[in-house]
């Protein structure tokens, strides 16, 4: 009677606990084996029928996990294939490039550009990181790169409704009183809207109901993970060609991995822009978005709704105005200086898109000389960097020796930039570089700007495969956007 019981045991919890056929087909097999091995040594009913469930129900779960993986890699191959045919027109041209004139360049680096847009956005977010390394990659392809920061895809309102309801547990209409179908920004990661909240969700340091909520787009997360995995495949097998081992690609690729996956978290930029705050406590020309607590989810953010203009504005379309341009130069620099120096904790995505600019009217109308005054506000602070206390302190001597024009001591402090240096002719690369800062000194050269020094320098890194890690290069790219 045990034995049949257990067998008829088996049957049920099989057919019941699975949602296929052969699931339930192999849970039936184990729970028949389990059956006779428990039958021959105890008669004790209550115990082994625990066990058995538990173990029928781990092997369910086993299998689940295990078709699930398979479907998983399916769609990896699947995927797989798909980049493979979307990039063989730029990699076909690409020993071409320079070969059939500039004509011929500038359209290898427009298909480029096309194709990354078009492989996802976990490619996006590799060309605008691309964009910023100039010591990895000619100066024209970081130029269309960057391109990339103006262009990326929108989901639906139908999703960004089911995504707020489901990060709050609430519906959309209780926490907003006015919720914009219409996206204001659009990102590679996540879009944003602009919403009116109800006064239940206000306390006393927000000023206004205008919120900005930001919504991750669909199955993002995974669909970078996926596409980092085939990436890594790819640059671990670039280790293996002599002319792409300098580039340590495998090793950039982990670590742009783990910064693109933190960038998927909202909470964690949340986080970041409660650290910004923290540290900038004391500036009133400088100010970042307020995360709007408890309304911070992994998949939804929302903050303050931030007003202004964008940087780009007042520097490149507004002419006279010098005083604000001079007071925005101040602001800019010392904030830098601020987050590099003294917080160690630097925004690492200040394109002029993040930067928006304030003017504020006087309380104090006699004095028209101070009438208006510029104030900086930082958005987006998904991707941040910190230096360790060697990194901080070779990169100031390294920016102390760029402006007062000494080579040696910038060639050197360059080839500190990585723990793992592979300049194959170390002394050349400080050679060609004390030659360009001789001539930067002289009365012909005095009037080359640091900033055109140092991209000629990162010029000079990418030709003598000098190696610079990611951190110090994002902090250097940095100093080059904002100045």
């Amino acid at each position: 009677h045990v034995a049949v019981n257990r067998l008829t045991q088996a049957l049920i919890l099989g057919m019941s606990r699975s949602y296929v056929v052969v699931p339930g087909l192999f849970t039936v097999l184990c729970g028949v084996h389990l059956a006779r091995a428990q039958s021959d040594v105890d008669a004790d009913f209550s115990q082994p029928r625990t066990n058995f469930y538990l173990r029928a129900e781990e092997s369910h779960r086993i299998l689940i996990n295990a078709i699930l993986l398979t479907f998983e890699w399916i769609l990896m191959l699947l995927r797989a294939v798909y980049l493979s045919v979307l990039f063989t027109p730029s990699i076909a041209m690409a020993p071409f490039a320079d070969s059939f004139g500039p004509e011929f360049r500038k359209l290898w680096l427009q298909i480029v550009h096309q194709t990354l847009e078009k492989a996802g956005p976990a490619f996006i977010k590799w060309g605008q990181w691309a964009a910023t390394r100039p010591d990895l990659f000619p100066r024209d392809l970081c130029a269309e790169l960057s391109k990339l920061h103006t262009k990326a895809p929108q989901h639906s309102f139908a999703y960004t409704k089911k995504a707020v309801e489901k990060a709050f547990g609430r519906e959309i209409s209780e926490i907003f009183e006015d919720f914009d179908e219409e996206p204001v920004a659009s990102g590679s990661i996540a879009q944003v809207h602009r919403a009116t909240l109800r006064s239940g969700y206000l306390n006393r340091q927000l000023k206004s109901k205008l919120v900005a909520v930001k919504v991750r787009h669909p199955r993002v997360g995974e669909s970078i993970k996926r596409d980092f995995e085939i990436i890594n495949v790819i640059a671990k097998i670039s280790n293996f060609v002599p002319a792409l081992n300098w580039l340590r690609l495998d090793e950039s690729v982990r670590q742009f991995a783990i910064f693109m996956m933190y960038q998927v978290d909202l909470a964690r930029e949340a986080a970041h822009l409660s650290r910004f705050i923290y540290n900038f406590r004391s500036w009133r020309d400088v100010s970042f978005p307020k995360p709007v607590y408890p309304l911070v989810h992994p998949a939804v953010l929302v903050e303050t709704f931030e007003h202004g203009e964008s940087v780009s504005y007042y520097v490149d379309h507004v002419e006279g105005h010098d005083r604000i341009k001079h007071a925005l130069a101040h602001i800019g620099t010392h904030a830098l200086l601020k987050m590099l120096l003294v917080d160690n904790f630097v925004h690492a995505d200040m394109h002029p898109g993040n930067i928006l600019v304030r003017l504020s009217q006087s309380k104090r109308p006699r004095k028209k000389i101070f009438k208006t005054k510029p104030h900086v506000i930082f958005l987006d602070v998904g991707m941040t960097a910190e230096l360790s206390k060697n990194d901080r302190v070779n990169l100031v001597e390294f920016f102390k020796a760029v402006a007062s024009r000494d080579g040696t001591t910038a060639a050197n402090c360059t080839l500190k930039f990585s723990k793992k240096q592979n300049c194959p002719k170390p002394d050349a690369f400080i050679q060609e570089v004390k030659e360009s800062f001789d001539f930067w000194g002289t009365p012909e050269g005095d009037s080359v700007h640091p900033a055109d020094c140092m991209q000629q320098l990162l010029e000079q890194v990418r030709r003598h495969k000098v190696n610079v890690d990611g951190n110090v290069c994002t902090v250097m790219v940095t100093m080059l956007v904002l100045e």
